[in-house]
């Protein structure tokens, strides 16, 4: 149970007080009225005994009386009807509340943090009332008078005449038949005559003499004059004296309320006025505690009583409050008469009462003794009585139902019983121990139920009370008395008392278990109140145990509450549910959770708490409800109903916020501009960017890498500090650290995500943003004043609503929202205002397509909606750079919601004609691509930037180069083509080209290509179509290339500098040719004009096409070199036919001559060598385009290779700059351009495609293809960690780079004839030709005295010996021929390898010697003939 204000021993004590009864003249009781008090009233907060009391026990002992209190009540003589008990006990637990701002118990109890009120004021008050309340009945004397006041004033014509009346009236009412009511507890009432002296109007001495005689007449001890009134009403009003009647009177008891009087009784007799004026007056003076009719009437009031009683019931407690706190009481009152009125209580009890109950103990006493015949105490004879012969109780299903015995009043229990509630009202309760027990015997052997069962529960009460507890308190007399009142008696009123009283005893043990079990035992159908309260105290019971039971106190809590409201208890109801909603709050007790809030919501709805009803829905709402749909959407109508409710009270306050759909605030996405348009036939538009694509990380940062390319080549190399990457869609995960920008005019589109999460599908219209804006004007910097958004503001900011938006059950679904801005400025976007409604048939909807329902506006609300608003709170990227930002928890902005709208600036469509989406590998198509300028400014400045520029071209910059668009026909060569004379087959054609006019090799990027616009400027509305060539990319598979666009206004703005158009182009491509080349020295060192250099190229093409795509055959149709320093001389393949045909899988290998070129380093030779009857111009576009963009990817990917190395080669850089000669011996800058055709058929008509295969060839002997060949990835190895060591560059040139140093060729005559018969020796003259590659000075030593080793040399070849100087020792400056005259003798005929001659060559500062390979390359064979 919860704590009270007192113990529950002086709460027993309370209980049960001395009765004592009050009759007042009409005069007397007029002159009490003048403090708006009645007598009883009056005397009552001055009834407690401030000192100690002793009186004597039948043996002559002393017994102490402690703190007693005293009841003076006035007499009503009609018990009190149950109806209007009911009534007052529901209005005294209606007007007791918890106190605002009383600050509530935390009890912790496991994981539970419980705020509970310690103290329920409301159970106690209804405790005092219930007991107050209860009427007198036959089988106990508790609450039947012991004396009665006789009051008169001493300004009567006659005092004592009026005494003698009252008392003849008093007697009348307790001996007399016509009244049953009140109960008298012995048949010689104390009398007490009290005169009532006005001091501030009656004569003191007239007074003092009628009380001396009265002291004649009734002795000191019987009378009293107490004076009162002593204030004078035209006294200071700033007087202030203390009210210490409020508290009383608030508490309204059934005593001090004459409203349960039977008026027609009094007034039918009109025996006595006295009664009727004293009970009257207080009806016609309209006093506070009057009852007039309750406006909370039970709707069914019970059979027992009829609605007459409601009408006579009282006015409200809550009526009575207020006119009490509103009247001043004891107006007339100074402290004087407040310590006189005390005075006259303690003396009325110390004189009158105590005496008067102690001689009716004695009497009581010798009565019991004499008719027993027993001995002189009542002590001895109890003690005889127990220890006799115990007969065993009978069980209470024993016994027979004789609840209706009566004893007559003078029967022996009945005086034992007398005796024992005296020695109990007067706290002896030892006696009344004994006396209790003695007399529960004897009730259960006459099998006087009802009397047993009081017997019972005051012995157990008294055994409770006794002083040092000789022994434990026996609840089981408690239990019994419980079930005997319960079911034999069948009152439950006793019943209740009994429960409230061993509840406080148990509690006060800490035996909380038995007192929650007791307490629910009581709680039954018949009184939802007492069932309440009772339940409300056993969930306290569960709290306060030592290890608490949470859950119980919140189930009995809820039990409580349920029975609350059923009494009509709205707020106690409310409060039970709130306590509980504690413990199953966010437990996962979510259909308990459901309830609760929606009986908090209802109550609070009731009591017109509506901001708290509205709150309670929303909970039941917005968490993951497992109700059935149904459910669900009796609780959406039922939140609707509570909220439109709630708004209506202020309809023009702020748009409450609404808690349906949930909104995922993060996932929202702004997207800033038009929506892409559809593709037209063969004009597919630039994909840019929309809402519909997936954000991408990897491609936003290379679209971001794009754009910083070509603002910083526009910015010469630099990227300004306010650049800001452009950003069209704004999403959680975009940089949206800074504010995003907007163009006027353009709309900004918002997707919000919505989320249903409820079973029944929920409607929302009228759905739009909510926005603020602040207009500025940026090229002025003047700044404007803020304005809400308003329906004036449309032409600040225009707003597009949603009609209808339907989101089916549990249902994600985005809304797209758009804004117009207008004018210049900051926009704030809010969030979105709708109206929430549900659907009517919401359940048969779920299969339905929603987008049905959007597009016919069928769905009709049912009627409930309700205008809000939800907020868009985006929270920002959490902050992990700085320690201070990683040690806390700290978010960075989001501001993708707050755009700024800048001027105007141009718009930019392109569109792309003819565009491929399949090519081969190297295959050159000729594409449209047409810009538009949309808007209304000119926009210029238009480049075009790529990852890939080796993919397209829009042709050179020289109209010479750039051929005129050809027709639309397929079968049109993109290439620029000259028809060729036949004698020229196989050999070159030369022409030449500069890269600058081809963008490359100016310093800029190359992948930034400037778009050639005419005139530069695009006017507005204006557009322009341009040829664009592509080329399909080496490797096979899919391809994205990215094109990004870049263009400007032509007028410069403070805020966007530029803009850019994205395109993203997917091209399939599939294998078709595969080139290898090698490049080695000619052994012929003189060409056609007698320069030492040339060279031989091999060229090996192989047919890859998987014969899927529907190619036929390729056709090399001519082969170009590209080179400043080497040019293609001539084809020398032996083939006779003029063209290369290569069918699937097929190779050709191809051989060509390579000389040295002597034109300029600025320019490159193109050198074609034509295969078929037409010749393509390899300088011009496209040709040269992709050429030399391959050239510039080619060094890209080197160079990125190289880059490694080069923080070491910086390091190194100091060695010897003839080493770097010597290594340019074997390097070649040689690229080599294969161009081909493909027949392809494809539905029965023959297509011929055409393109272009690139290999660079940068070494002497070292292999190169057309596209980089894939590395084997190595088996899986097992990890080592090592550290890495720098590989120093070797400082001296390799070998193998030593030995292409010098070019030897042996010149001698095939065949030589000679006479052997003439001349034994054979001479044949021989010329070594040195030549000297390098550009440094070489030392060359040439050995002739080598001997092959092998024996089948010697076989193969006869032995010969060289004539003459065995050993030359030679100089060659750079690039110097050298001729040397050798002899060599034969001795006979045969076949002889010339080529035994060993060359040594190095540096002219360096000692090792290398040997060249020329000798190994191939036999110098003579043949020897004889003539």
């Amino acid at each position: 149970m919860a704590q009270c204000v007192q113990s529950v021993q002086e709460f027993i004590q309370d209980s049960f007080v001395p009765l004592v009864a009050a009759l007042c003249s009409e005069e007397a009781e007029r002159l009490t009225r003048r403090n708006n008090l009645s007598f009883a009233e009056l005397v009552r907060p001055f009834c407690r005994l401030t000192s100690e009391v002793h009186m004597r026990d039948p043996n002559n002992q002393l017994h102490i009386i402690k703190n007693l209190k005293i009841a003076v009540n006035n007499i009503i003589t009609h018990p009190p009807q149950p109806g209007a008990i009911r009534k007052l006990l529901h209005d005294v637990v209606s007007v007791s509340q918890p106190a605002e701002g009383l600050v509530a118990n935390v009890i912790t109890a496991g994981d539970y943090d419980l705020n509970i009120s310690a103290t329920t004021p409301w159970f106690e008050s209804y405790r005092e009332c219930f007991l107050q309340s209860m009427p007198a009945s036959d089988h106990e004397f508790l609450n039947h008078y012991v004396a009665c006041m006789l009051v008169v004033s001493s300004s009567e014509p006659d005092p004592v005449e009026q005494f003698l009346k009252l008392s003849q009236e008093q007697h009348r009412i307790q001996h007399s038949s016509e009244y049953s009511y009140p109960k008298w507890f012995i048949p010689n009432t104390l009398k007490y005559y009290v005169l009532l002296h006005d001091v501030s109007t009656g004569e003191e001495q007239r007074a003092d003499s009628i009380y001396e005689e009265m002291k004649q007449r009734y002795g000191t001890q019987g009378c009293y004059l107490l004076k009162i009134n002593s204030r004078v009403s035209n006294r200071g009003a700033d007087e202030q004296i203390p009210d210490p009647w409020s508290q009383y009177l608030q508490k309204n008891t059934i005593q001090n309320q004459d409203s349960y009087e039977d008026y027609t009784v009094v007034s039918n007799k009109n025996t006595d006025h006295l009664i009727s004026d004293g009970i009257d007056s207080e009806i016609k003076d309209g006093l506070s505690n009057n009852f007039k009719t309750h406006p909370l009437q039970l709707d069914h009031p019970s059979g027992s009583l009829d609605s007459t009683d409601y009408m006579k019931a009282s006015t409200s407690l809550q009526d009575s409050k207020k006119s009490n706190s509103g009247t001043p009481h004891g107006a007339c009152l100074t402290l004087t008469d407040h310590d006189r009125i005390r005075q006259f209580i303690q003396e009325f009890t110390f004189r009158g009462l105590l005496p008067h109950i102690e001689k009716t103990i004695r009497q009581l006493n010798d009565q019991l003794i004499s008719r027993k015949g027993l001995s002189r105490s009542l002590f001895s004879a109890t003690k005889k009585w127990f220890s006799g012969s115990k007969v065993p109780e009978k069980s209470i299903n024993e016994l027979k139902n004789t609840s209706g015995l009566l004893y007559p009043p003078e029967a022996p229990e009945l005086q034992i019983r007398k005796m024992a509630d005296l020695c109990f009202l007067v706290q002896h309760y030892e006696l009344a121990y004994s006396c209790y027990h003695t007399a529960k015997k004897d009730f259960l052997n006459d099998q006087a139920m009802l009397y047993a069962a009081g017997a019972l529960e005051m012995a157990a009460v008294s055994a409770f009370l006794q002083p040092g507890a000789p022994r434990p308190y026996p609840a089981h007399y408690m239990e019994t008395a419980i079930q005997t009142y319960r079911d034999i008696c069948k009152n439950m009123v006793l019943a209740e008392r009994c429960v409230l009283l061993s509840a406080e005893i148990l509690k006060s043990q800490s035996k909380y278990s038995e007192a929650a079990a007791l307490l629910i035992r009581l709680t039954s159908e018949d009184s939802d109140l007492r069932s309440a309260l009772l339940l409300e105290q056993a969930a306290h019971c569960f709290i306060n145990m030592k290890s608490p039971m949470v859950r119980k106190f919140a189930f009995h809590m809820i039990l409580a509450g349920h029975r609350f409201s059923k009494a009509g208890q709205k707020k106690h109801a409310l409060r039970c549910y709130c306590q509980a909603m504690q413990v199953y709050k966010g437990k996962g007790w979510s259909l308990a959770e459901d309830h609760i809030n929606f009986t908090i919501g209802r109550q609070s709805f009731t009591l017109r708490q509506l901001d708290n009803a509205v709150s309670a829905f929303r909970h039941i709402l917005i968490n993951d409800s497992k109700q059935p749909p149904a459910q669900q959407g009796a609780f959406l109508r039922e939140y609707l109903y509570v909220y439109k409710n709630a708004t209506q009270l202020s309809p023009d306050g702020p748009l409450p916020q609404l808690p349906l759909p949930y909104i995922n605030s993060s996932a929202t996405r702004v997207f800033f501009g038009h929506d892409r348009r559809p593709a037209e036939g063969e004009k597919q538009a630039a994909t840019h960017v929309s809402l519909d694509q997936e954000y991408d990380s990897e491609s936003s940062q290379q679209w971001k890498e794009l754009e910083e390319q070509v603002v910083s080549v526009i910015n010469k190399g630099t990227i300004p500090s306010n650049f800001q990457p452009t950003q069209f869609c704004l999403n959680r995960y975009s940089d949206n650290s800074k504010f995003p920008l907007a163009v006027i005019e353009e709309p900004i589109t918002v997707e919000v995500s919505f989320r249903n999460p409820l079973k029944v599908p929920l409607l929302l219209t009228d759905l739009s943003l909510l926005w603020k804006f602040q207009p500025k004007d940026f090229g002025a910097k003047h700044d404007g004043e803020t304005k809400e958004q308003s329906t004036c503001d449309e032409d600040m900011v225009g707003t597009e609503a949603i009609a209808e938006f339907l989101i089916n059950s549990e249902e994600t679904k985005v809304a797209r929202l758009k804004l117009f801005p207008h004018q210049t400025g900051e926009l704030h976007i809010l969030g979105v205002v709708y109206n929430l409604g549900s659907v009517q048939g919401a359940l048969s909807l779920d299969g339905i397509d929603p987008s049905i329902g959007l597009q016919t506006g069928k769905f009709v609300s049912n009627g409930l909606s309700v205008r809000g608003r939800q907020d868009l709170e985006i929270q920002g990227p959490r902050l992990n750079n700085t320690k201070e930002e990683k040690t806390s928890i700290r978010y960075g902005p989001d501001r993708r919601l707050d755009p700024i709208i800048t001027e105007e600036m141009p718009l930019l469509e392109v569109f792309f004609i003819n565009f491929p989406t399949g090519l081969l590998c190297g295959e050159i198509r000729k594409a449209y691509v047409e810009f538009v300028n949309v808007s209304k400014c000119p926009l210029t400045a238009l480049k075009v930037v790529s990852k890939h520029p080796e993919f397209f071209t829009f042709g050179g910059n020289t109209a010479v180069l750039t051929p005129l668009s050809p027709s639309a026909s397929e079968n049109c060569s993109a290439y620029k083509t000259v028809v060729t004379d036949p004698t020229s087959v196989r050999t070159a054609l030369l022409s030449s080209a500069s890269s600058a006019d081809f963008g490359v090799g100016t310093g800029g990027s190359p992948e930034v290509i400037q778009v050639p616009l005419p005139d530069a400027v695009l006017l507005p509305g204006a557009s322009v179509q341009l040829p664009m060539w592509l080329r399909g990319p080496d490797e096979e598979g899919v391809h994205e290339i990215n094109f990004l666009f870049y263009y400007e206004s032509i007028k410069k703005h403070s805020k966007m500098c530029h803009r850019v158009l994205r395109h993203t182009a997917v091209i399939c491509t599939s294998r078709s040719l595969h080139i290898r080349a090698t490049v080695c020295r000619s052994n012929a060192l003189g060409d056609e004009e007698g320069r030492g250099d040339n060279m031989l190229l091999f060229v090996d093409v192989e047919n890859i096409n998987t014969s899927e795509t529907g190619v036929k055959e390729f056709h090399i149709v001519q082969v170009s070199s590209n080179s400043k320093h080497w040019k293609l001389q001539k084809s020398v393949n032996i083939s006779g036919d003029k063209d290369t045909k290569l069918a699937s899988r097929e190779r050709a290998k191809l051989c060509f001559k390579a000389v040295r070129c002597k034109n300029s380093e600025e320019n490159y030779t193109f050198a074609d060598i034509v295969f078929g009857n037409e010749q393509i111009i390899s300088s011009a576009s496209p040709c040269a385009d992709f050429f030399f963009q391959s050239l510039s990817s080619e060094f890209k990917r080197t160079h990125v290779q190289s880059h490694t190395h080069a923080s070491q080669r910086a390091v190194k850089q100091s060695f010897d700059e003839t080493v770097r000669l010597i290594q340019r011996c074997s390097e070649v800058d040689l690229n080599i351009v294969v161009l081909w055709k493909a027949y392809v058929v494809e539905d029965s008509k023959q297509l011929i495609l055409e393109g272009q295969h690139h290999v660079a060839l940068n070494a002497v002997g070292k292999e190169a293809f057309s596209f980089p060949q894939k590395q084997e990835l190595p088996e899986t190895v097992l990890l080592k960690f090592f550290r890495p060591e720098n590989t120093p560059v070797p400082a001296r040139p390799t070998p193998e780079q030593l030995s292409n140093l010098i070019k030897t060729s042996l010149h001698y005559p095939e065949s030589f004839n000679h006479s052997f018969h003439q001349k034994s020796l054979c001479l044949v003259p021989v010329t070594l030709l040195l030549s000297n590659c390098s550009q440094a000075v070489v030392d060359v030593m040439i050995d002739l005295r080598h001997k092959p080793t092998s024996s089948e040399a010697l076989e193969i070849h006869g032995s010969f010996t060289w004539l003459g100087q065995t050993q030359y020792k030679l100089q060659l400056k750079g690039q110097e021929v050298y001729s040397l005259q050798l002899k060599a003798c034969f001795v006979h005929t045969g076949v002889y390898n010339l080529g035994t001659p060993r060359v040594f060559a190095k540096l002219v500062d360096q000692v090792t010697l290398f040997e060249t390979s020329q000798q190994n390359s191939m036999p110098a064979l003579i043949i020897i003939n004889n003539i």
